[in-house]
């Protein structure tokens, strides 16, 4: 029997459950529904788990609070993919319901368990039955049950792991095309794993998580460096949290104290409720910021950083060295609005290079950038306005919390894919202030429409059609439309899918080891069939899908 937890306990099962996870991204990914060559639910959960991991392997002093704060941060760095980014809210919230926790009990546990399930709801627009979602509720609901019936750890995260695999296989009876697929959802089996992973260390198995903390990569951001002037308009960089606030304290309280932060300095950062509250500002009355904040509640975690100090030890830093670690090149003027795009492919970064984009962040299908990724990004954008062009939708969610993390004016527009993000670029002008770039640009990705093209990796069943390893998929909306063996038959299966009277435009965008000559022979085929509409070619050199076609 099992009564309680300590820190290093905590510890050891965090190490545990991400080595457990990593072992298995493979199985999970295998779990994707289409069956394309970047099914990544396991790959992306397990990067966003083994950043929590080497965040919590760094803590000193093995707390309870520092142990979940540390997981709750690493995953919020780490967080990849959709499922990346659900795994790290529900840390956030495990994480929030035991700050104050010296140990922990069933009682503990599942209430933390219920508060991140709590906390991913909330983060995902419209939440679907038989995901990670409903699986990770069914377990929430065990540990609620047990904590009113024993405090015996190790039998409550047995009972939650047994639910857990009932709610598992429920998932393609709520997912119809789940069951078409014969398939059960991966985010739920990567969280299933994850509790696995966490019983085994109370098991009393060895697991070896040496491998996953192996490679320890810091980034240095010089962004901000200018080694020809010494000069910062505020030179403090004051942190901390305001917690226990007043019972009189309402939400335009808080909307009045960052309004005075704002009046004292800039980079203002004001986020949380009415249960906590943290504050960042650049200024140089940090005592000033302090008392502001005295007024709401009690102060925590204050750090107070010599920006100036920093900017005159960073001088001595090699030029060369500080050049290469930046991202956007040094002689990018500051813009009154920039813009960062996720890419894939020279050719397809090129194309938004035309259109004025200079700040990029590798990746797409199969190689989802994480949230810290894109933040890093959108620091070293040229300009206080950022717009972020995610160009794929299981990097949404992650350039969402990228912004919310962000002290600059950040706006996500939600592109669904390259030919969107492309249209968005087209539409972008660096004259006009954010506001009116983002309606423009969320005006024309709306008439966009994208298809794909690529082999199946493996037997599936789609909208009741059989399809077969290696046979050639057409992709659009989220739907096998087209599938054979023949490329010019499901190119044109695909075409006549996406167009309709209205359409003006087809675009062809063809990949990475994708022969020209054929790309050129669709082109003429599409010409042929729909002489109504324009064509136009370009070499995107993307990975994954040989083929990205736009109607507009």
């Amino acid at each position: 029997m099992i009564e309680a937890l300590d820190g290093q306990r905590l510890k050891e099962m965090i190490l545990g459950a991400a080595a457990t996870l990593e072992k298995n991204k493979d199985a999970l990914d295998a779990l994707n529904v289409f069956p394309v060559p970047d099914g990544d639910t396991g790959t992306n959960m397990s990067l966003t788990m083994i950043t929590a991991a080497k965040e919590v392997a760094a803590v000193q002093d093995d707390s309870i609070n520092s142990v979940v704060k540390a997981l709750s941060l690493g995953a919020l760095k780490g967080a990849r993919g959709n499922s990346g980014v659900i795994l790290s809210q529900i840390f956030a919230g495990f994480a929030d319901a035991m700050a104050k926790a010296d140990h922990i009990d069933t009682v503990i546990f599942a209430g933390a368990l219920r508060n991140g399930v709590d906390y991913a709801y909330k983060a995902v627009m419209k939440p679907k039955e038989g995901t990670i979602l409903t699986v990770a509720t069914k377990m929430a609901d065990a540990a609620e049950l047990i904590a009113t019936k024993s405090d015996d750890l190790y039998k409550q995260i047995d009972y939650v792991i047994q639910e857990g695999e009932k709610a598992l296989k429920e998932t393609p009876e709520q997912l119809p095309v789940l069951k078409e697929a014969g398939v059960v959802d991966a985010g739920g089996a990567g969280f299933l794993v994850i509790m696995v992973g966490l019983k085994a260390v109370l098991d009393g198995n060895v697991i070896d998580s040496g491998a996953i903390l192996d490679e320890q990569k810091v980034v240095v951001d010089f962004s901000n460096l200018d080694n020809s002037k010494d000069d910062i308009q505020f030179g403090y960089c004051t942190e901390f949290f305001i917690k226990n606030l007043y019972p009189d304290v309402k939400e335009r309280d808080i909307d009045a104290y960052r309004g005075n932060l704002a009046k004292i300095g800039d980079c203002v950062l004001v986020v949380g409720d009415l249960s906590l509250v943290k504050t960042h500002v650049h200024t140089n009355e940090p005592g000033l910021a302090l008392q502001y904040a005295q007024i709401l509640g009690e102060l925590s975690h204050i750090k107070i950083d010599n920006m100036r100090e920093q900017h005159r030890e960073l001088s001595e830093i090699d030029p060369q060295a500080a050049a290469e670690a930046v991202a956007i090149p040094a002689d990018i003027p500051e813009r009154d609005v920039a813009v960062v795009a996720v890419v894939a492919g020279d050719g397809i970064r090129t194309i938004f290079s035309d259109w004025q984009i200079e700040a990029f962040v590798e990746g797409g299908q199969s190689m989802n950038p994480s949230t810290d990724d894109i933040l890093h990004a959108i620091k070293n954008a040229p300009s206080r306005n950022v717009i972020v062009l995610p160009n794929n939708k299981n990097i949404i969610l992650a350039a969402d919390q990228a912004a919310e993390m962000s002290d600059k004016n950040v706006k996500v527009i939600k592109t669904k894919s390259i030919p969107q993000g492309i249209a968005a670029a087209v539409a972008y002008d660096p004259d006009a202030d954010i506001d009116v770039n983002v309606k423009k640009m969320e005006r024309v990705t709306g008439q966009v429409k994208t298809g794909l093209i690529t082999n199946a990796v493996r037997d599936t069943k789609m909208n009741g059609n059989s399809i077969k390893k290696d046979d050639l998929i057409g992709i659009y909306e989220s739907d096998i439309v087209a599938n054979g063996k023949e490329l010019p038959k499901v190119f044109e299966q695909l075409l006549q899918k996406m167009t309709d009277e209205d359409s003006e435009l087809i675009t062809l965008y063809y990949g990475d080891g994708t022969d020209e000559g054929q790309a050129q022979g669709l082109a003429e085929k599409a010409e042929e069939l729909f002489d109504g509409c324009d064509v136009e070619m370009h070499y995107g050199g993307q990975p994954v899908y040989p083929y990205i076609l736009s109607v507009e």
